[in-house]
């Protein structure tokens, strides 16, 4: 582990990140000549850029180092991908109502798109980067840590002064850490853990979806989304310890013949 690369990590993706975020060179004004779907991707894209190139640098100098578990499939291309289709679905066919005078159930797809583009860009860099870089640490503290490095990077503490807020916010990305940590580990997919982080946003903060759905749709789309996902990702885990198990019991056959001759 080396922490002057993690530092490096979080100035980067903080800065990069940032500038886009809040928007300081005026770029949103610049692309609003872009289509509509063009315009909504294009922020999208600058505004997790940071964090996701930052990742990409860190993990190639990581991989020098030693095996990088987390990938963008993980152990299986087709259940990260059936997990990514559901939320996609679901948001489509209900709708978003939107600023854009757009059809609601196309801008709700061009929103959960853009929207599971950027959390698979931030994931890369939480999951894939950080967390796999503190992977020798109780998993307590590497929690606390990922969770308040991603506190810091959104620099919500120089918009909302209020301790309180911030306090709550601190906590729900530790909290956030420590679950999508866990799909992290039981599936070592990027995809899986942009789906968790996606409902997250659909639920608090997310700007393009925010008030285009009302409270009984969000709790329909976390509800059927949930539900499904925790079937997927525990028969993905009874898939992932299979093969070990299949090993073990080889290994004691062999074992056991080599004692017997």
């Amino acid at each position: 582990m080396s922490w002057k690369r993690i530092l490096a990590f979080i100035a980067f993706s903080t800065v990069v990140s940032n500038v886009f975020r809040f928007d300081l060179f005026d770029h949103k004004t610049a692309l609003e000549v872009l289509p509509t779907w063009m315009y909504i991707l294009a922020n999208v894209l600058l505004e997790g850029s940071g964090v996701f190139i930052g990742a990409l640098i860190a993990l190639s100098f990581l991989k020098k180092e030693r095996k990088v578990e987390t990938s963008l499939f993980g152990s299986s291309k087709s259940k990260s991908l059936i997990m990514l289709v559901i939320p996609v679905i679901l948001i489509s066919v209900i709708g978003v109502d939107n600023q854009f005078e757009m059809d609601s159930h196309f801008y709700g797809l061009i929103a959960v798109l853009g929207t599971l583009v950027y959390c698979i860009m931030e994931e890369y860099g939480w999951r894939g980067y950080l967390q796999e870089e503190l992977k020798s640490f109780n998993p307590r503290l590497k929690y606390l840590i990922v969770g308040t490095v991603w506190y810091l990077w959104h620099l919500s503490f120089l918009t909302t002064t209020d301790i309180g807020d911030n306090l709550f916010f601190w906590l729900m990305m530790i909290f956030g850490s420590w679950g999508i940590g866990q799909v992290a580990d039981s599936t070592k997919s990027i995809l899986a853990c942009a789906c968790f982080h996606l409902i997250i946003q659909i639920m608090m903060f997310n700007a393009l979806i925010k008030d285009g759905i009302n409270g009984t749709e969000k709790l329909t789309i976390l509800g059927i989304s949930a539900v499904l996902w925790f079937f997927i990702v525990k028969k993905w885990e009874r898939a992932n310890t299979k093969p070990e198990g299949i090993q073990a019991s080889q290994s004691n056959g062999n074992l056991e013949r080599n004692s017997q001759t």
